[in-house]
């Protein structure tokens, strides 16, 4: 589940208002052929040894001379040469597997924690969004983890109260009543909100489902591209072991799924029932889109107001990189 508060929807559509500028802008190696030897050219073949001789590369070699020329040194007997022990034993395909499961798992949460310490204005999380494209997928394990920390962040809270508050003062959900009761138990359900969706959408079905549940930022190319790309990630996401783009259920799932466990601690109205959970399924899949947009341009709104570059140099880095494309395309032609 992305972004789904309402005030998402507003920061998004300022921040594509400010960002009205335009955006900034494989060789192939040669590899040198020799030409083939005829078979009739090649030099006669060594007949095949039937035993293998082993040498004693620390023993000085003993040749003898004779008319002032060196002989070939002669080999030393097998058996004082036999150490096996000192031999690289080759590893076995499971022990080099699970070193290498364990590198990337490694990998993977180094950049959790880089992705932890992500926040909007140094107060909003962004901890389920990568700046790299081609960041290491996460293991079960670590999806849920890092969906339990946002569910946990003090922000998160806080946000349910002021939903809460927002809430009281239209008198939404009037079945809450008014006063402190009616606050906590609005601020208890926009949590649980957060947390369903969170939790569902980014932990268990994208554990399940083999999904990448993060938001993979562009941060380079045409504004217009970058847009269409920020609302399409609500529908698609990558597949943990191919890495390619597919329906994001995780996502629209988890959407749906949780607006059905809001009906056990939402007040009933009429205004409820299978079609009902559907359509608000939609509606928070579609704000998700507006979220993904935040997500997409707030580096771009910081590096221009506040000279702060969230990626660390990754934009520019993406830019180099589409400028080098383009320049060696052009020369290709």
């Amino acid at each position: 589940m992305r972004l789904r508060f309402s005030w998402v929807t507003a920061v998004s559509t300022m921040l594509l208002a400010l960002l009205v500028s335009p955006s900034p802008a494989r060789g192939q190696d040669l590899v040198a052929r020799g030409d083939r030897m005829r078979a009739d050219e090649l030099p006669d073949a060594p007949r095949p040894l039937v035993a293998i001789v082993a040498f004693n590369f620390a023993a000085p070699m003993v040749g003898d001379v004779q008319d002032g020329n060196a002989q070939k040194p002669t080999a030393v007997p097998p058996k004082q040469t036999q150490q096996s022990s000192s031999l690289p034993v080759a590893s076995s395909p499971s022990t080099g597997q699970d070193a290498s499961e364990q590198g990337r798992q490694k990998k993977a949460q180094q950049q959790i924690k880089a992705q932890e310490k992500q926040r909007v204005l140094g107060i909003l999380p962004e901890f389920n969004t990568s700046y790299r494209s081609d960041a290491v997928s996460l293991t079960a394990k670590q999806k849920m983890s890092v969906a339990f920390r946002s569910a946990i962040d003090p922000i998160t809270f806080a946000t349910a109260m002021v939903l809460a508050g927002y809430g009281e003062a239209q008198d939404s959900d009037s079945g809450f009543g008014w006063g402190a009761k009616g606050f906590g138990e609005r601020a208890g359900a926009k949590y649980l909100d957060a947390f369903d969706g969170g939790m569902i959408g980014n932990g268990f079905l994208p554990a399940l489902l083999h999904q990448d549940p993060r938001y993979f930022r562009l941060g380079h190319g045409p504004m217009r591209h970058r847009v269409l790309y920020a609302m399409a990630t609500s529908v698609i996401c990558k597949h943990d072991n191919t890495g390619k783009w597919e329906p994001n259920y995780s996502n629209v799932l988890g959407n749906i799924a949780s607006g059905a466990l809001s009906t056990l601690y939402y007040p009933p109205t009429s205004d409820s029932g299978f079609s009902v959970t559907i359509a608000n399924g939609m509606t928070v899949t579609a704000e998700g889109a507006m979220g993904s947009m935040f997500q997409e341009f707030w580096p771009d709104l910081s590096r221009k107001f506040l000279h702060k570059d969230p990626t660390n140099g990754l934009d520019a880095q993406a830019r180099d990189a589409d400028r080098a494309a383009k320049k060696a395309k052009h020369h290709l032609r």
